[in-house]
């Protein structure tokens, strides 16, 4: 599992999929998450706008597992 440091209270699930290359532009984010699964702690979960915090964990299949810390 890949840890991944923020220096905000928090980032949104398309910011994060930008910040670990998945995706090239924040404008592609939903179209991501409607063609790909992408689990935020356990759940399945298709917000882009989805605040990530400190503790969180994103699995995403053939990518990885990350967990977002401080």
């Amino acid at each position: 599992m890949q840890s991944i440091q923020i220096e905000t209270e928090y980032v949104t699930l398309g910011q994060f999929l930008k910040m670990i290359d998945v995706i090239g532009s924040g404008g592609l984010a939903k179209w991501y998450l409607e063609e790909y699964q992408v689990y935020v702690n356990g759940e399945i979960e298709q917000r882009r706008g989805r605040k990530l915090k400190p503790g969180d964990q994103i699995e995403i299949p053939d990518v990885g597992k990350f967990e977002i810390i401080e």
